[in-house]
């Protein structure tokens, strides 16, 4: 076996087997793999804390925002391109090259001298971070088995949750104690581990050509550079005009409509380009075959219905609740627990009734649990959200990792980074499209209760000066209320396209 851990698909025509790893070199790995993801899973609750920090210092308020929409912009539009290039070179240099490009922009941030430094710098620390949770998410499909590939999703969950929780004390202390540069640098020695124990104990095996394909290796490292480039311009146009519209500018203002209208002819460009590459970037097949089309709208409707909680509850739990911000946070990141125990748990229920029925029964729960937000009393107690979101984490968990783990084991090897890029791109898309929409829901609803006054983010900062009026309180309600009815049509969508699209039984591979 040599020093290091080979993994690959297990069809011998595409890919050599490899021998079995002696545990502890692919322990090696997953725990590289589980700091990496922790990489990115850390970014944005560690830096959000920062932020009054970082605008005293910097200054720059009225644009501090792209802090986290330049990453997340970064991290989106690279995600098929990454998937593409892992199929292409390998995962082990495209995780490299993506941890390495993270640790320099965060060593950048550290130094930054302005806001729009700093805001260039999170650009390329998304580059980076782009590879980081795509290339991640493919070697554990590699790394294990099917059977097998609950324990290892169920630990980058952990990563996750652990995150979520552990995220926003970890940057107020760092803020308060060391200063906010320190919030950067905190990554360099962490990313330093992941990039050793990647170097040291992954080695992929050659790769074997079949013999109909003899003469053509060369063919096969062509990178679409022009679709890389198409599908970078496209989505970072579209989702600018996403996430800026109804904030930097009124979503029917001139700006809102030339984004929009470049990036549809965008859209355009990219299919050409596309249509016309000997190695597309996005390949049709991700489309065409209905079992990953089925799991990406449902990953993106996933994406969609997460905003609801992630962005609206804190709000709620403050301004309606009356609970102080660590109080209101703790609401929010129950459902982190149960997230990742009913993830590991869900193998049980998938090997009985299959991928889509479990799917299924995770969403159409979820569904209700969305849906039964809007009747909690008023104002209500703290623990009803609490358990709301308790039993969300477990059905989500039920929902996504049965899809992810699916879809992944219908795919050869030479095949499944761009699998897996596409189902994360989908999910990541779909937050964006949910902010969107569920801030104008939650604006249009707060202005009709209080006469046309502001959006939701004016009068949950005028709160801050002392506690809310009743009618102020009530019209926040209401405009949460009505974001959870959509999440709860989000995850009714999601219900229908597995119910629709996705066949029966998904047409796994057998793996030697």
């Amino acid at each position: 076996m040599g020093k290091g851990l080979r993994v690959g698909d297990a069809q011998p025509a595409i890919r050599q087997a490899a021998q079995p790893a002696a545990p502890d070199r692919r322990g090696a790995v997953v725990a590289a793999l589980m700091l990496a993801m922790a990489l990115a899973a850390l970014d944005s609750t560690i830096v959000s804390t920062a932020v009054p920090q970082i605008v005293g210092d910097l200054g720059g308020f009225s644009v501090f925002s792209w802090l986290f929409s330049g990453y997340l912009l970064a991290v989106t539009v690279t995600l098929p391109v990454y998937g593409k290039l892992s199929d292409t070179f390998g995962r082990k240099p495209v995780l490299i090259a993506g941890a390495a490009l993270f640790l320099l922009g965060s060593l950048l941030c550290a130094l930054a001298w302005n806001m729009g430094a700093l805001i260039a710098f999170r650009v390329v620390q998304g580059l980076g971070g782009g590879a980081l949770q795509g290339t991640v998410q493919t070697l554990a499909a590699d790394l294990y088995p099917l059977k097998e590939r609950p324990k290892i999703q169920a630990k980058l969950s952990t990563v996750w949750a652990v995150s979520a929780v552990a995220g926003p004390g970890v940057g107020g202390v760092l803020a308060a104690y060391a200063g906010w540069r320190w919030i950067f640098l905190v990554n360099l020695p962490i990313g330093a581990v992941a990039l050793w124990l990647i170097a040291r104990h992954l080695h992929e095996p050659q790769r074997d050509v079949r013999p109909e394909e003899e003469g053509k290796t060369a063919t096969r490292a062509r990178v679409d550079w022009a679709g890389a480039l198409a599908v970078f311009a496209c989505g970072g146009v579209l989702l600018t005009a996403l996430v800026q519209g109804g904030v930097a500018w009124p979503w029917l203002s001139a700006p809102s409509m030339a984004l929009f209208g470049t990036g549809l002819a965008l859209v355009a460009v990219v299919v050409l380009v596309e249509r016309r590459a000997a190695e597309p970037i996005i390949p049709g097949w991700v489309w065409r075959r209905r079992t990953i089309a089925a799991v990406n709208l449902a990953l993106g409707a996933l994406g969609l219905l997460m905003v609801a909680p992630t962005v609206f509850l804190p709000t709620y739990a403050q301004s309606v609740l009356g609970l102080a911000p660590v109080t209101a946070g703790f609401v929010l990141s129950v459902w982190t627990l149960s997230w990742p125990v009913s993830a590991a748990l869900s193998q049980h229920v998938y090997r009985r009734i299959g991928f889509r029925h479990t799917a299924m029964l995770g969403i159409g729960t979820a569904a209700l649990i969305l849906f039964a937000f809007p009747f909690l009393p008023y104002p209500g107690e703290a623990w009803q959200p609490t358990l709301l979101m308790l039993l969300l984490g477990g059905a989500l968990g039920l929902f996504q990792l049965p899809l992810l783990v699916g879809v992944q084991s219908t795919v050869t090897w030479e095949e499944r980074g761009t699998t897996t890029a596409s189902v994360l791109f989908c999910r990541q898309t779909g937050q964006t499209i949910g902010a969107a929409l569920f801030g104008a829901v939650a604006n249009g609803v707060l202005a009709s209760r209080l006469g046309g006054a502001g959006d939701l983010d004016s009068v949950t900062r005028a709160l801050d000066a002392g506690p809310a009026p009743e009618a102020t309180r009530h019209a926040i309600a209401d405009a949460v209320h009505a974001v959870y009815l959509g999440a709860a049509g989000a995850a009714a969508l999601a219900f229908v396209v597995l119910l629709v699209l996705a066949p029966r039984r998904f047409p796994v591979l057998t793996e030697q």
